[in-house]
């Protein structure tokens, strides 16, 4: 078995090569803080969870003498795999840090999986045995082969952070029963719900073993030639209706297709395919130009969280699944390895501070499914006692009924560390900011070590310190934010000098010493963001954001008892940092609330719409203003923390909408 770098994804090729666990660490700030709430409640809170409704007792139940699994198992067809993504958390926390605990709950946990795996490699707790399904008897909602890509990637988070143990080998068997299964000859169908191909092409770089690398890109090239059956929301549900190089845009099931993204860009990594990796290329470019909201997130369709046509992203009715955001980071993050080009590690960062951060509350131990960004009625505190049955609420809820969120963003913040920076033969690049420690060695084998210091997002200034390095140039290169664009970066060499410094990479190149410092100050002021104006819903509504984090009403904030809907902001008036760190103010208006009316309820009328006449923005007859004042808006991420609340990020303006196509 090859030597693997403690890191989610460590392709054999590639422009960049990415650190690892055991090469950065990081050591404050936000993402701190998140990382170490994940290790100390979320990780518990996931397991004690999957104890209470059974998902991990299935394995148990299924290896009882009395045959009682058809009767007895818990949970949708798919719940081993969170019991399978709860384990890679816990795999990937013990590479970040060494925590004899974690080991013995993963050696505790696998003891209970081993005996449930057939003696030809195949593990499922919902097919195969008496009383059930038979085996790929529903491959277009059996999700098995689903569940094994989350096993398989339990079992290289293990082999990658303490080395090959059982949980590696129990993967490896399910791995080969697939190979046997599915390869040529065999079933030449594919799985409804895709990752199945990225874990395989992981497995492959880890052991060095072809057929695990064949098998996805069989599983790749099989996609979209009708193999599975049509249903009610079409093939594209699971992509399945074209074949992925000629698909122009990604469609479907969000999470599904971006899954299925992210192993085929492995696939064409690994085998040197320009072409799949172009194909997948196009599909991220158009997918971020008209299916992607501010926020990152993806999916606008609650009936089959999928992606909507172009353009349409309603804001109260944006799915944005949790899970559909970390798979885009996965994405993007794969993207950015083969091609160096950091417009990727922009769309990662947004997707991280906006979707992946805004799913778990504060205490680590209720989430988000699906993220909207207009909640119109205060939601409804969830009892704490038992799952919900529900993806949309306006609070975080401690389970659900289809729990695949929790667990995922366990496992993204446990290996969030791999995600910040890379290396390759000039030198060391950071994509992520953060308060870290960095020791690797470049490709030529020259030591180098880094630390930085920073704020941010709340602080736009990151500072670089040089730790080690060498008698030779090497280059530092920085990524400044697509959302500096407008504003001016600067870049502060170890001399002190600045230069202007424009969206995608700064970078210095010299001869560097132990002390030596680089700065990147990024302007996070907050401003104001309107749509392209082909986005129907938010025509006439202005955003704000403050460097890489999106901001909201929330009616917490508003006086009166009032509801977001009374917000109207004034955009001749720039918006300004609040009081304190994690707040913005606007100045606007707040309507008077209808006094024949219940709270969050408006008086009906006969029709909701009416003649625009200028150049008044509130024709008469309608509802008058209570006056100016400032109006304090919060991190997007960080809503619904504080109680039952209405929300919105995109406000109405107190002036009449201009905007025309050809503006943009």
């Amino acid at each position: 078995m090859t030597r693997s770098p403690i890191a989610p994804v460590s392709p054999g090729r590639g422009r960049l090569r990415p650190l690892g666990l055991d090469e950065v660490r990081i050591t404050g700030g936000f993402w701190a803080r998140r990382q170490q709430i994940n290790a100390e409640a979320t990780l518990h809170h996931c397991r004690e969870w999957m104890e209470r409704v059974g998902w991990i007792g299935n394995f148990r139940t299924a290896v009882q003498p009395d045959g009682r699994i058809d009767r007895d198992r818990r949970g949708r067809e798919f719940a081993d795999s969170d019991v399978y993504k709860l384990l890679e958390a816990m795999a990937w926390e013990t590479g970040r840090r060494a925590d004899p605990v974690l080991d013995a709950a993963i050696a505790d946990l696998t003891e209970v999986l081993a005996p449930a795996q057939e003696p030809d490699g195949y593990l499922n707790t919902a097919y195969g045995r008496p009383g059930q399904s038979p085996r790929y008897s529903d491959l277009e909602w059996g999700h098995e082969l689903y569940c094994y890509g989350h096993l398989i990637q339990a079992g290289v988070a293990q082999s990658r952070a303490r080395g090959e143990g059982e949980l590696t080998k129990i993967a490896r068997r399910a791995a080969d029963h697939v190979c046997a299964t599915f390869g040529r000859g065999g079933i030449e169908r594919v799985c409804g719900h895709p990752v199945i191909e990225p874990a395989l092409v992981e497995l492959a770089r880890l052991t060095g073993e072809q057929r695990y690398l064949d098998q996805a890109a069989l599983f790749v090239a099989r996609r979209g030639h009708g193999t599975l059956a049509d249903i009610e929301f079409g093939r594209a549900y699971y992509q399945d209706d074209l074949p992925v190089r000629e698909a122009k845009v990604l469609r479907g099931h969000a999470v599904r297709a971006l899954y299925l993204a992210a192993g085929a860009v492995d696939v064409a990594v690994e085998t040197g395919d320009e072409e799949l990796l172009a194909a997948v290329v196009r599909q991220w470019e158009t997918t971020v130009a008209r299916r992607t909201y501010l926020t990152g997130g993806m999916g606008s369709h609650h009936r089959d969280e999928s992606f909507g046509d172009d353009f349409v992203l309603p804001p109260d009715r944006a799915y944005s699944e949790t899970c559909a955001g970390v798979a885009s980071v996965m994405l993007s993050w794969r993207l950015l390895l083969a091609t160096g080009e950091p417009r990727f590690a922009d769309l990662a960062e947004r997707t991280l501070f906006n979707v992946v951060a805004a799913s778990p509350s504060e205490d680590g131990r209720a989430f988000f499914y699906a993220n909207t960004l207009h909640r119109r009625r205060r939601g409804t505190a969830l009892r704490t006692d038992t799952d919900s049955p529900r993806a949309d609420s306006g609070l975080r809820a401690p389970w659900f009924a289809v729990s695949c969120c929790p667990t995922n963003v366990a496992r993204t913040l446990a290996q969030l560390s791999g995600y910040v920076a890379t290396a390759d033969e000039h030198g060391v690049q950071l994509h992520q900011y953060a308060d870290a420690e960095i020791v690797t060695t470049l490709d030529d084998g020259r030591a180098i070590g880094l630390r930085t210091r920073t704020d941010y997002p709340a602080g736009g200034v990151v500072t670089v310190r040089i730790t080690r390095s060498t008698d030779r140039p090497w280059i530092l290169s920085l990524r400044v934010p697509d959302w500096t664009a407008g504003a001016t970066a600067w870049l502060v060499d170890p001399d002190g000098v600045r230069s202007p410094a424009a969206p995608g990479t700064a970078e210095v190149t010299r001869v560097f010493r132990a002390g030596d410092e680089v700065r990147l100050e990024l302007p996070v002021s907050p401003r104001w963001i309107r749509a392209d104006p082909r986005i129907d819903a938010v025509r006439g509504t202005l955003a704000v954001q403050r460097g890489p984090l999106v901001y909201c009403a929330e009616s917490t904030d508003l006086p009166g008892g009032r509801d977001v809907d009374a917000v109207r902001v004034d955009p001749r008036t720039p918006p300004r940092d609040g009081p304190d760190d994690s707040t913005v103010t606007v100045a606007g208006e707040l309507t008077e609330a209808d006094e024949a009316s219940e709270p969050n309820e408006q008086r009906a009328t006969a029709w909701p719409y009416e003649p625009h006449s200028h150049p008044s923005p509130r024709p008469e007859g309608r509802t008058t203003a209570a006056g100016r004042t400032e109006i304090v808006l919060v991190p997007y991420r960080s809503w619904a923390n504080r109680g039952p609340s209405t929300m919105r990020v995109w406000l109405p303006t107190t002036e009449p909408d201009t905007t025309t196509p050809t503006e943009r």
